[in-house]
């Protein structure tokens, strides 16, 4: 038996499983499912393979995280963290060609909601933490399993409450691994030839959900009324979402940029004015690399009023911002000028970007696994326009990767996948992403 086959024997058995759990998360408490039907599972598919596991509920009831942590030979090295999330945003079954939590299997792929954002990432997990466990292997250094609750709505009642009650559980751990990351894109070469890259995670925007209020007379529909909150937000909002904020390129998108257009041969001069529309001829994920150029600050939600013929007394809005490092005073000045005096903001949401460099030790790791599967292969960095739960151990100076590897099908709209209808995951590269996670976990 060939090493890593049991994992991989377990790994789209256990995806599908997790699929099963309806772990939706609305941003609601009142409405949110929560998590710890799942998490138990997942506690119980750890203790059988001889796991001691801790499981914690994260500032509201079902709100549960499961941790476990496999010694390695080294136990003075920093430990590295493996971590996913059981939630996933809500779904709607009549939208769907297959039910979004059956977990079925059709055509080669997996099917359901959480199938790539992350149960596929929480499924490879688990098959290699029973198989490292069942077959006595000692990583280089301490591995802790991480399964958390609450990412989908920002890691309230998950992440950032565990970093903040429990840092305990984070004991000696100085880097870590998630969701959004590792995966390969195809690219056209000038001679006609195909290279696979994948995309490490190396930097995140910053996540700022921000409402707007606007107050003022309040008075009856047939007067004349210069003084009128529902005009003045109105007009802020759409200020706010016209507005295209200044180009500016992080350190890790200069150097995905760099990689794909020494690959390609196309040119990614910051000075075209068609900068976009280049980026855009790299297919889906295009819509992700573009939003990383700048700052964004797209309005969602609009409330106002009570009947007709009433001007009210204020009027709101929820703006979703997403700021590059190193950008959020610079971005609160903008927005500052854009919504003018009569309209307060504050922050419903506010956290902090991300941004590592793409070198040392556990980049090469990284990159050799994925060679021992694509040996034609090539590792980049690239930067998430959303966020992970990586904000919240960055708060513990944890250093954090996106690497859920998996080898993809060139025409596959990925980007299309994460948080749409119809989202699904290969079989094979789930058995590929297991395959890369082994090699690493036995050389990080």
């Amino acid at each position: 038996m060939n090493r890593g086959s049991q994992a991989e024997q377990e790994v789209v058995d256990l995806v599908c499983r997790l699929i099963q759990f309806d772990t939706s998360n609305t941003g609601d408490p009142a409405t949110t499912k929560g998590e710890r039907a799942c998490a138990e599972w997942v506690a119980e598919q750890l203790q059988d393979a001889g796991y001691e596991t801790t499981l914690v509920d994260s500032g509201a009831p079902g709100r549960s995280n499961v941790f476990a942590r496999l010694p390695g030979a080294d136990r003075s090295r920093g430990a590295l963290m493996i971590h996913g999330h059981l939630d996933v945003v809500p779904a709607e079954p009549a939208d769907w060609s297959v039910h979004p939590f059956a977990g079925a299997i059709e055509d080669g792929y997996v099917w359901g909601r959480g199938a790539v954002d992350m149960k596929d990432m929480v499924g490879m997990t688990i098959a290699l933490a029973r198989q490292f466990k069942r077959d006595g292997i000692v990583p280089p250094r301490d591995l802790v399993f991480a399964f958390l609750a609450d990412e989908e709505a920002g890691g309230k009642f998950g992440s950032h409450w565990l970093v903040e009650h429990r840092p305990d559980l984070f004991d000696g751990v100085t880097e870590a691994v998630g969701e959004v990351g590792g995966y390969s894109l195809t690219v056209p070469r000038p001679d006609g030839s195909e290279r696979r890259l994948y995309l490490l995670e190396t930097a995140e925007k910053g996540i700022a959900w921000m409402k707007l209020t606007a107050k003022a007379r309040a008075g009856h529909g047939s007067f004349l009324h210069e003084d009128n909150a529902v005009t003045y937000l109105a007009e802020a909002v759409a200020r706010l979402g016209r507005h295209r904020f200044p180009l500016v390129l992080t350190e890790s998108v200069e150097q995905f940029l760099a990689a794909v257009a020494e690959e390609t041969g196309l040119d990614f001069d910051p000075a075209s004015p068609d900068l976009e529309g280049t980026i855009a001829k790299l297919g889906s994920i295009g819509r992700i690399i573009g939003a990383t150029l700048r700052d964004t600050a797209n309005p969602t939600m609009l409330r106002a009023g009570y009947k007709a013929n009433v001007i009210p007394q204020s009027a709101e809005a929820v703006v979703d911002c997403r700021v590059l490092p190193g950008r959020q005073a610079s971005f609160e000045r903008e927005v500052d000028e854009l919504i003018g005096p009569h309209v307060e903001r504050e922050w419903v949401t506010n956290l902090d970007s991300y941004e590592t460099t793409f070198d040392g030790d556990l980049v090469d790791a990284m990159n050799a696994a994925l060679l021992s599967e694509d040996p034609g292969a090539r590792t980049v960095p690239y930067m998430l326009p959303g966020g992970t739960d990586a904000k919240a151990f960055a708060k513990l100076g944890i250093r954090c990767f996106g690497f859920a590897p998996l080898k993809l099908p060139p025409d596959l709209d990925f980007a299309a996948l994460f948080h749409g209808v119809d989202e699904r995951v290969p079989v094979d590269a789930l058995r590929f992403g297991t395959r890369v996670l082994d090699h690493f976990l036995r050389n990080c």
